[in-house]
């Protein structure tokens, strides 16, 4: 895909410690982004889970283009876009559900759900016709890790191994909280709209200066010591792991407390099922070290938030409006640990949740705010004085510094001047 965008001055948008408002409200640079970054880079689209059947699909997204997830009858799982070849009518209407085939309401060309076109009426008509090259547009590259399922509409770049770095420990960490080793997507989405950028909610996600002032209110009616997380005497830190990839990383506080199950707000005799059966499937030691570690707080650039009892997943639908797509996590083997990460996810992000709708207003008041003239730039320097690097050598600040935000802009500024 080539573009008509004339080429940028990027030292007049992103500069080390701060990023012009322009960003989050200028049309054609969003166009580019999707070019740049959506259609270019890793995106994460879902996880096995959700088509657990032969012949189970899902609709899903790439930015702003519907992706269908299927998985065939012999178990392979792809990703099509939603476009008849014919007329461009979408195929599939329905969000999920099991078929082997897809038929557009238009002219009724069918295609299998492995994307090939099986056939159209009035087959008399097409005769010479190729039908090869008339199947369901197909994202070029597929991943998967730990069950999770990745895209990339290039043909040719960076494997996803490649593109995860350091994320894929992330990632590990996840599924060792399952006492089967085992993540799965099954609570279903809850979808919340924002007015906003979606580099704005990105930033966000590992920004942990904001917690204390943003999230006041439910810090103090729940008694939560989760405000103490992001304090200015936590040992929790913020870091930048690279590919955009960045993390509040909080279990230097959980180990300092020595508890398990302390990071989920609870005690192990509150879970005992879920307690026993991590013990008996990784040893007593290897268990503790788990439960008390808990699980991440890292935003896979550029749009899965692993927040510790949820994912989101982050939809650009235009420069100013963004979809967050929200679940519960839910951990293979652990039911009475499910049950209670689907409560406080309700209550956290649900429809009447407390936490999401914090975030949402800042989201909205950041995009109307930046559209004034002064001042120009958003300043994001907290923590440049105290910046080291961590024992693997990536670069970390507290809990509070921005590093993260750095990293995201960085990462951000190197694919967008990529030709």
């Amino acid at each position: 895909m080539t573009t008509l965008i004339p080429t940028r001055n990027w030292d007049d948008l992103v500069q080390h410690d701060r990023v012009h408002g322009s960003v989050y409200s200028d049309e054609e640079l969003f166009q580019l982004e999707l070019e740049r970054i959506w259609y270019r880079t890793w995106v994460y689209v879902g996880h096995v889970s959700e088509v657990p059947k032969l012949n189970d699909f899902v609709v899903k997204s790439i930015g702003p283009q519907p992706v269908i997830m299927t998985r065939d009858g012999e178990g392979q799982i792809h990703l099509l876009l939603n476009r008849c070849p014919h007329r461009g009518n979408q195929v599939c209407l329905e969000h999920a559900g099991n078929r082997k085939s897809f038929t557009c309401p238009y002219h009724g060309w069918t295609f299998s759900n492995t994307g090939s076109l099986r056939g159209y009426p009035f087959a008399a008509g097409y005769e010479g016709t190729d039908r090869s090259t008339l199947g369901l547009g197909k994202v070029a590259r597929i991943g998967i890790y730990q069950g999770f399922v990745f895209g990339s509409m290039a043909v040719e770049g960076p494997t996803l191994e490649e593109h995860l770095g350091a994320a894929r420990g992330a990632l590990d960490a996840l599924v060792v909280t399952s006492p089967e080793g085992e993540v799965e997507i099954t609570a279903g989405f809850l979808q919340h709209k924002a007015k906003s950028n979606w580099k704005f909610i990105v930033e966000n996600e590992t920004d942990g200066y904001h917690p204390q002032f943003v999230h006041a209110s439910i810090f103090d009616v729940a008694s939560s010591g989760i405000g103490d997380l992001y304090s200015a005497d936590s040992t929790a830190v913020a870091r930048d792991m690279g590919g955009g990839h960045t993390e509040i990383d909080l279990r230097p506080e959980f180990r300092r407390i020595g508890q398990p199950m302390g990071w989920f707000g609870t005690t192990e005799a509150r879970l005992p099922e879920y307690v026993s059966k991590m013990r008996e499937a990784y040893g007593t030691e290897r268990a503790n070290e788990i439960m008390i570690d808990g699980t991440p707080h890292i935003m896979i650039f550029p749009n899965l938030f692993i927040a510790e009892i949820q994912i989101f997943v982050i939809q650009p639908l235009a420069v100013d409006e963004t979809v967050q797509h929200v679940t519960a996590l839910q951990f293979k083997g652990a039911p009475d640990l499910n049950r209670r990460l689907r409560q406080q996810t309700m209550g956290s992000v649900g429809p009447a949740g407390f936490l999401l709708a914090d975030d949402s207003e800042m989201y909205e008041r950041t995009q109307r705010g930046v559209r004034s003239r002064n001042p120009e730039w958003n300043y994001l320097g907290r923590g440049l004085a105290r910046e080291r690097r961590d024992a693997d050598g990536f670069l970390i600040g507290d809990a509070t510094d921005e590093v993260t935000t750095r990293g995201i802009w960085s990462h951000y500024r190197s694919l967008m001047e990529a030709q």
